[in-house]
């Protein structure tokens, strides 16, 4: 039995793997999908000092306090910054690192460093009446879409469970300087339909930190794979769990 800790995007709640959960629940194993601070059952928690640190200690105290050990720790979108920094800490309880069509970033790197196109958020952001809210990206024509999401029952059930982000979650920089970290497998998963304009995914290293060959698989599916195409994300997560 493995334990997946399933880690949502910005704007989004953990209510969104919903349809993957028990997926992988019913071939035998634990899942388990917090909402981070500022989302789902935690949006009344959002303010200006929510940020990428607090989404990190989200993940890092649920590890610790649950005792989970052999953890497949997926990141989407947003969320690989927060699995990077969350595995910095705790290295020795992660089995795996998934970066689910997510930011893949180096040490000290922010948000906007990993994809450029995020300090138009920043920048919106400071002028906004808050100074520091960013609201969800808006719906675009298929195949963009909602996140990806074109189906107009599948979009409403999303714009339920989508809240404002923090600027502050883009700002702060990842820490990777333990080297232990570079040890942990990865595997990445691209959605490689419906790319949004000025979105650049990082070409994926052909070798990974720990040495081995980069494991890379596509979904032919928009960003919010995880509403589209559950059973073929759960499939692939069961093959490296």
């Amino acid at each position: 039995m493995s334990t997946y800790l399933l880690v949502h995007g910005a704007w989004h709640s953990g209510q969104c793997w919903e349809r993957v959960i028990p997926l992988l629940t019913s071939a035998g194993h634990r899942v388990i999908a917090p909402s981070l601070t500022g989302h789902g059952d935690k949006a009344h928690l959002l303010s200006r000092e929510v940020g990428l640190d607090t989404h990190v200690d989200d993940i890092v105290r649920l590890i610790i306090e649950e005792d989970l050990t052999e953890v497949v720790l997926v990141g989407h979108s947003y969320a690989g910054l927060v699995i990077s920094s969350a595995a910095n800490q705790v290295p020795e309880r992660i089995a795996r690192l998934v970066y689910l069509d997510a930011m893949v970033p180096e040490d000290g790197e922010t948000a906007a460093d990993v994809m450029p196109v995020t300090q138009v958020l920043i920048d919106l952001a400071a002028k906004s009446d808050t100074g520091w809210r960013v609201p969800p990206l808006p719906e675009s024509p298929p195949p963009s879409g909602l996140f990806g999401v074109t189906d107009p029952a599948d979009a409403a059930w999303l714009r339920t469970m989508l809240s404002d982000q923090s600027v502050r979650c883009l700002q702060q920089p990842v820490r990777l300087d333990n080297p232990a970290v570079n040890t942990i497998p990865r595997t990445h998963i691209h959605c490689v339909v419906g790319e949004p304009e000025g979105i650049v995914r990082r070409p994926v290293p052909a070798i990974q930190p720990n040495g081995t060959p980069a494991q890379v698989w596509e979904l032919p599916t928009g960003h919010d794979c995880m509403i589209t195409m559950p059973a073929e994300l759960a499939e692939l997560l069961l093959k490296v769990g």
